[in-house]
Protein backbone atom coordinates (compact mmCIF):
# COMPACT_ATOMS: atom_id res chain seq x y z
CA UNK A 1 0.00 0.00 0.00
CA UNK A 2 1.60 3.33 -0.86
CA UNK A 3 2.20 5.47 2.09
CA UNK A 4 0.23 8.20 2.66
CA UNK A 5 -3.37 6.12 1.39
CA UNK A 6 -6.65 4.88 2.91
CA UNK A 7 -6.51 1.61 3.59
CA UNK A 8 -9.76 1.95 2.05
CA UNK A 9 -8.78 1.82 -2.08
CA UNK A 10 -12.39 2.31 -3.28
CA UNK A 11 -12.24 5.87 -1.60
CA UNK A 12 -9.15 6.86 -3.30
CA UNK A 13 -8.58 10.02 -0.81
CA UNK A 14 -5.66 10.07 0.89
CA UNK A 15 -5.21 9.66 4.42
CA UNK A 16 -4.36 12.82 6.69
CA UNK A 17 -2.02 11.52 9.07
CA UNK A 18 -2.09 13.19 12.74
CA UNK A 19 0.70 14.14 15.02
CA UNK A 20 0.39 12.47 18.39
CA UNK A 21 0.41 16.25 19.53
CA UNK A 22 -2.63 17.56 17.11
CA UNK A 23 -4.18 14.00 18.06
CA UNK A 24 -3.95 15.37 21.79
CA UNK A 25 -5.01 18.85 21.19
CA UNK A 26 -8.42 17.57 19.22
CA UNK A 27 -9.25 15.40 22.25
CA UNK A 28 -8.95 17.93 24.95
CA UNK A 29 -9.59 20.83 22.60
CA UNK A 30 -12.23 20.14 19.77
CA UNK A 31 -12.36 22.89 17.47
CA UNK A 32 -15.03 25.57 17.47
CA UNK A 33 -15.17 24.92 13.56
CA UNK A 34 -15.76 21.10 13.80
CA UNK A 35 -18.89 22.00 16.95
CA UNK A 36 -21.11 24.79 14.95
CA UNK A 37 -21.12 23.23 11.13
CA UNK A 38 -22.94 20.68 10.57
CA UNK A 39 -20.61 19.59 7.28
CA UNK A 40 -17.73 18.33 9.63
CA UNK A 41 -19.60 15.76 11.37
CA UNK A 42 -18.20 13.35 9.69
CA UNK A 43 -14.58 14.78 10.46
CA UNK A 44 -15.93 15.00 14.01
CA UNK A 45 -17.00 11.52 14.37
CA UNK A 46 -13.57 10.09 12.66
CA UNK A 47 -11.55 12.54 14.96
CA UNK A 48 -13.86 10.88 17.95
CA UNK A 49 -12.96 7.34 17.40
CA UNK A 50 -9.21 9.00 16.58
CA UNK A 51 -10.11 10.59 20.14
CA UNK A 52 -10.88 7.50 21.49
CA UNK A 53 -7.88 5.89 20.31
CA UNK A 54 -5.91 8.48 21.38
CA UNK A 55 -6.84 8.16 25.16
CA UNK A 56 -6.69 4.68 25.18
CA UNK A 57 -3.00 5.23 23.76
CA UNK A 58 -2.62 8.20 26.28
CA UNK A 59 -3.53 5.87 29.40
CA UNK A 60 -1.28 3.16 28.11
CA UNK A 61 1.63 5.66 27.76
CA UNK A 62 0.25 6.53 31.75
CA UNK A 63 0.98 2.75 32.00
CA UNK A 64 4.35 2.31 30.41
CA UNK A 65 5.31 6.07 31.94
CA UNK A 66 4.30 4.31 36.04
CA UNK A 67 6.24 1.22 34.56
CA UNK A 68 8.91 2.86 33.62
CA UNK A 69 8.97 4.97 37.28
CA UNK A 70 8.94 1.95 39.11
CA UNK A 71 12.02 0.37 36.91
CA UNK A 72 13.67 3.69 37.70
CA UNK A 73 13.20 3.39 41.39
CA UNK A 74 14.60 -0.20 40.90
CA UNK A 75 17.57 0.83 38.76
CA UNK A 76 18.45 3.56 41.26
CA UNK A 77 18.78 0.59 44.03
CA UNK A 78 20.32 -1.70 41.71
CA UNK A 79 22.79 1.18 41.27
CA UNK A 80 23.03 1.84 44.52
CA UNK A 81 23.63 -1.55 45.56
CA UNK A 82 26.10 -1.97 43.45
CA UNK A 83 28.50 0.82 44.58
CA UNK A 84 27.70 -0.63 47.81
CA UNK A 85 28.98 -4.03 46.37
CA UNK A 86 32.05 -2.32 44.60
CA UNK A 87 32.84 -0.41 48.05
CA UNK A 88 32.77 -4.41 49.81
CA UNK A 89 34.80 -5.90 47.04
CA UNK A 90 37.52 -2.92 47.99
CA UNK A 91 37.47 -3.66 51.08
CA UNK A 92 37.54 -7.55 50.70
CA UNK A 93 41.00 -6.59 48.47
CA UNK A 94 42.53 -5.07 50.59
CA UNK A 95 41.73 -7.81 53.48
CA UNK A 96 43.05 -10.09 51.43
CA UNK A 97 46.11 -8.44 50.40
CA UNK A 98 47.16 -7.92 53.92
CA UNK A 99 46.14 -12.12 54.77
CA UNK A 100 48.45 -13.10 51.77
CA UNK A 101 51.64 -11.01 52.90
CA UNK A 102 50.40 -12.18 56.29
CA UNK A 103 50.39 -15.90 55.19
CA UNK A 104 53.88 -15.30 52.85
CA UNK A 105 55.31 -14.04 56.33
CA UNK A 106 54.14 -17.11 58.20
CA UNK A 107 55.71 -19.23 54.76
CA UNK A 108 58.62 -18.06 55.59
CA UNK A 109 58.79 -18.37 59.23
CA UNK A 110 57.58 -21.62 58.85
CA UNK A 111 60.90 -22.32 56.66
CA UNK A 112 63.00 -20.86 59.36
CA UNK A 113 61.86 -22.25 61.80
CA UNK A 114 62.12 -25.73 60.19
CA UNK A 115 65.40 -25.33 59.41
CA UNK A 116 66.28 -23.96 63.05
CA UNK A 117 64.49 -27.64 64.08
CA UNK A 118 66.97 -29.82 62.17
CA UNK A 119 70.22 -27.54 63.45
CA UNK A 120 68.51 -28.35 66.78
CA UNK A 121 68.03 -31.85 66.65
CA UNK A 122 71.60 -32.04 65.34
CA UNK A 123 73.43 -30.23 67.61
CA UNK A 124 71.17 -32.44 70.48
CA UNK A 125 72.40 -35.71 69.17
CA UNK A 126 76.40 -34.57 69.37
CA UNK A 127 75.69 -33.08 72.87
CA UNK A 128 74.29 -36.63 73.91
CA UNK A 129 77.62 -37.75 71.80
CA UNK A 130 80.11 -35.68 73.66
CA UNK A 131 78.58 -36.70 76.96
CA UNK A 132 78.43 -40.45 76.33
CA UNK A 133 82.13 -40.05 75.42
CA UNK A 134 83.59 -37.67 78.11
CA UNK A 135 81.61 -40.00 80.84
CA UNK A 136 83.58 -42.92 79.26
CA UNK A 137 86.67 -40.89 80.02
CA UNK A 138 85.79 -40.35 83.48
CA UNK A 139 86.40 -43.02 86.15
CA UNK A 140 84.29 -42.68 89.77
CA UNK A 141 86.35 -44.76 92.46
CA UNK A 142 84.02 -44.37 95.58
CA UNK A 143 85.52 -44.95 99.12
CA UNK A 144 88.55 -43.21 98.69
CA UNK A 145 89.36 -39.59 100.42
CA UNK A 146 89.99 -36.57 98.63
CA UNK A 147 92.97 -35.76 97.10
CA UNK A 148 94.48 -39.13 98.84
CA UNK A 149 96.33 -39.85 95.07
CA UNK A 150 98.76 -36.54 95.56
CA UNK A 151 100.74 -35.40 92.66
CA UNK A 152 101.06 -38.56 90.93
CA UNK A 153 97.72 -40.49 89.94
CA UNK A 154 99.11 -43.32 87.95
CA UNK A 155 100.95 -44.85 90.93
CA UNK A 156 98.62 -44.47 93.40
CA UNK A 157 95.85 -46.64 91.13
CA UNK A 158 98.54 -48.70 90.73
CA UNK A 159 99.31 -49.47 94.13
CA UNK A 160 95.29 -49.21 95.52
CA UNK A 161 93.89 -51.11 92.39
CA UNK A 162 94.60 -54.84 92.22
Amino acid sequence: MPVGRSPNKHLGKPARQLLFSEALRQTQNPSPASQEHPTNQSRVMVDTSQGATMDHILQEISVVGRRLEGMDSMMTSLTEDTKSMRLDIAGFQSRVTVLEQRVTTVETQAVLTSDRDKELLYLRSKVIDLEDRSCRDNVRFLGFSEEIEGADVQSFLKNNLP
